[in-house]
């Protein structure tokens, strides 16, 4: 699961290595589409978490057949919801000029968004069979899809960048997300031989139940990605140089992320498994084991951005106005970095016990009503720029941390059969 979460965020930054020749203009107007797309994209994608509840406590309880009806609902939504998103991704592309972004990254994010669109489809469904393997058990699937799919999209730079600049990075993103979508599904229907037996139609009263677990988790990341693509849009009315580096940081950090991110999703199938097994005990370890974990990767992760900082922004690039810049920043990600590792994997654990309402609230508040607000403050009252932004975003990452860590705590000391979370067949 961590490595296949690695090969999602080492897609996004090959395309930052690989337009990175072409200047921060070039860089930054990845980051205004990246950030434009990915928040109706990943609200898409988290309409679907609802499976990971559903499907993973149905193979918990041996309801195979179960399992696979939840995940042609599923795809049911995907198609449905992708048509709707590409849409709004549509009419979301002229609010980059409101925003006040810069005129020269606007020309060149435009067409590379417009590109990205088309992969909505394609996503939406690849996240409906993950969410289906990842809950039975099949990941080495998922590693594979992965990181083949850096090969598809990094071939793909290398051919169309030259000829279609930052444009030709998003139709090469689209074309390895055909590709992932294609693996993952051959691969369900040759490894299922009843998978195609229990077919089934759309059915309103299942996509209102995947909808109604998926709805508070796909509003969570819409709160938690939506802060960081506003902060973007405001990094955007900075210089191009303070853009990139934003951006480059949040790859940096992103890169990261991924790891606590596959363990949340571990963590999500554990619990989810033993609740619907009805082994409550062996919920709450999993639940605890996957905490630890990524509190353990997160603090070493913070020590290298402490330690190395300049190094890992020469990666991406050389110059020396976006070095000055993003150095700093990797110093404010190295200090969030634990929060960040805690507040993804307690999301995972209590979204595998039915609970994706909780991790709402807290990323409501923390980020939108207190980190937000104060990055804002600082970045533009105080002159701190895009180093304000940040030390604002790493604050409501700490509070929705520490309000999630205090939740499960409380909730696993309950007594056992007394965890008060839905199960999938209730």
């Amino acid at each position: 699961m961590i490595t296949a979460e690695l090969g999602w965020m080492l897609m996004g930054v090959v395309d930052t290595i690989m337009v990175g020749p072409l200047g921060p203009t070039a860089i930054g107007a990845v980051s205004i589409g990246n950030a434009l797309f990915d928040v109706t994209g990943i609200f898409g994608i988290g309409l679907l978490l609802g499976l990971d509840t559903l499907i993973s406590q149905a193979f918990g309880a041996g309801r195979r057949d179960e399992c696979d009806h939840w995940l042609w609902h599923g795809v049911w939504i995907a198609l449905g919801v992708s048509v709707f998103l590409m849409g709004i991704v549509e009419a979301s592309i002229p609010l980059m000029r409101i925003a006040g972004v810069q005129a020269g990254v606007l020309e060149v994010a435009t067409p590379y968004v417009r590109a990205m669109n088309w992969s909505l489809l394609p996503l939406l469904v690849y996240a409906a069979f993950r969410r289906y393997l990842q809950s039975v058990h099949k990941v080495g699937i998922l590693m594979f899809a992965l990181v083949s799919a850096n090969v598809v999209n990094g071939v793909g730079n290398w051919f169309l960048i030259p000829g279609f600049g930052v444009e030709g990075s998003g139709w090469a993103t689209l074309l390895a997300r055909i590709y992932m979508m294609s693996v993952l599904a051959i691969y369900a229907l040759a490894t299922d031989r009843e998978l195609l037996a229990n077919f089934v139609r759309p059915s309103y009263v299942a996509a209102r139940r995947v909808i109604a677990l998926g709805a508070p988790a796909a509003g969570q990341i819409l709160l938690e990605i939506g802060v960081f693509a506003a902060a973007t849009m405001l990094a955007g009315t900075l210089s191009p140089a303070a853009l990139a580096a934003h951006h480059i940081a949040l790859n940096i950090a992103g890169v990261t992320f991924m790891v606590p991110l596959g363990l949340s999703s571990a963590g999500a199938v554990s619990v989810g498994n033993a609740i619907g097994a009805g082994q409550l005990r062996a919920a709450k370890r999993a639940g605890w084991i996957t905490l630890f974990l990524a509190v353990g990767f997160m603090s070493m992760a913070g020590l290298m951005l402490f330690a190395i900082p300049e190094r890992i922004v020469k990666i991406f690039t050389q110059n020396t106005d976006v070095l000055a810049i993003a150095v700093p920043l990797l110093f404010v990600a190295a200090i969030f970095q634990i929060f960040d590792g805690i507040q993804v994997t307690a999301t995972g654990i209590l979204r595998g016990a039915g609970d994706t309402k909780t991790t709402l609230y807290a990323n409501l508040v923390a980020h939108w009503l207190l980190g937000l607000p104060l990055g804002y403050v600082l970045c533009f009252h105080f002159q701190w720029g895009v180093l304000g932004l940040w030390a604002g975003l790493s604050g409501g990452l700490t509070i929705v941390a520490i309000v999630l860590l205090v939740y499960w705590s409380r909730l696993s000391l309950r007594p056992l059969g007394d965890l008060g979370l839905p199960r999938s067949g209730s």
